[in-house]
């Protein structure tokens, strides 16, 4: 199925050329993609006064967080299996029950937030 034609009063029709040296052409392309928005239309909103939102984005790459990510992995797979042992009928404590149920969201919160830093 085609898509929809836009309405005559929102179609572009005016088209307008501009020439740059390489420099404002690096510069402009640079802008736009640090925006996130194709040439033309970074250009479009820079001429109409709208606003240009630049998203930075902060990557770390360090080894020692993504060690730090496979323990919080690790130490939360063993506290399901402790959890899956009470929960089969294993010997268990309702405060130690209350505990490793903390013990284990507070984990997954921590990891959550180590993964939000990493980027």
């Amino acid at each position: 199925m085609a898509r929809p034609k836009k309405e005559q009063s929102l179609r572009r029709s005016h088209p307008v050329m501009l020439r740059f040296t390489d420099t404002e052409y690096e510069r402009l392309s640079f802008h736009a993609e640090a925006a996130r928005l194709p040439l033309a239309e970074y250009i479009r909103r820079q001429v109409t006064g709208k606003t240009v939102k630049v998203k930075y984005e902060i990557v770390a790459d360090l080894p020692e967080l993504k060690k730090l990510i496979a323990e919080f992995g690790k130490i939360g797979s063993n506290l399901n299996q402790i959890a899956r042992h009470f929960n089969s009928g294993g010997i268990h404590l309702q405060e130690m029950r209350k505990k490793i149920g903390q013990g284990i969201s507070d984990i997954y919160e921590m990891k959550y937030e180590v993964l939000k830093m990493a980027g």
